[in-house]
């Protein structure tokens, strides 16, 4: 839950190195928090798809390429460089960031509707086999082995 929600940040800044995972089909369970909401904006359908549904890691580096994060900088410069950058944004006109702000965040508002069918599949996901499965690999130090996986069809579309 914690990248989705930094996602949301106005200003995102991650150091060059850091470890970067959206996670939730890893435990079984749907991207039902912020994810399904945020990640589309910030770099498109395609890479959304690869990045949530395979839980493939990226570092901050690789965010910042692809527009996941705002800015990425060396791991010593990410507090200086976000004081810097909240500095610059208080020194200006108020109103005016305010405004824009809210016009940029009619993106999400518009988004509301997914985000709630979303949050309401991942909670259902919470009860099912496969998050089961999941918490018990997890405590087992062992690889997952998805109840889901096992039955006929393939992958979901």
């Amino acid at each position: 839950y914690g990248l989705s929600t930094a996602l949301l940040a106005d200003i995102s800044i991650a150091a060059d190195d850091a470890v970067l995972i959206e996670g939730h089909t890893k435990v079984g369970v749907t991207a039902g928090d912020h994810a399904a909401l945020i990640w589309p904006l910030l770099v498109g359908m395609a890479k959304t798809k690869y990045y949530v549904l395979t839980s493939e890691k990226l570092t901050g580096a690789e965010a910042e390429r692809i527009g996941l994060v705002s800015l990425s900088v060396p791991r010593e410069q990410v507090l200086p460089r976000a004081l810097e950058v909240a500095s610059q944004l208080g020194r200006g006109s108020q109103q005016a960031l305010r405004f824009t702000k809210r016009a940029l965040n009619a993106w999400l508002t518009n988004a509301v509707p997914q985000h709630e069918l979303s949050s309401a599949l991942e909670i259902l996901d919470f009860a099912g086999a496969d998050y089961a499965e999941a918490r018990q690999a997890f405590r087992e130090k062992r690889p997952v082995d998805f109840p889901s996986a096992r039955t006929a069809g393939g992958p979901a579309n």
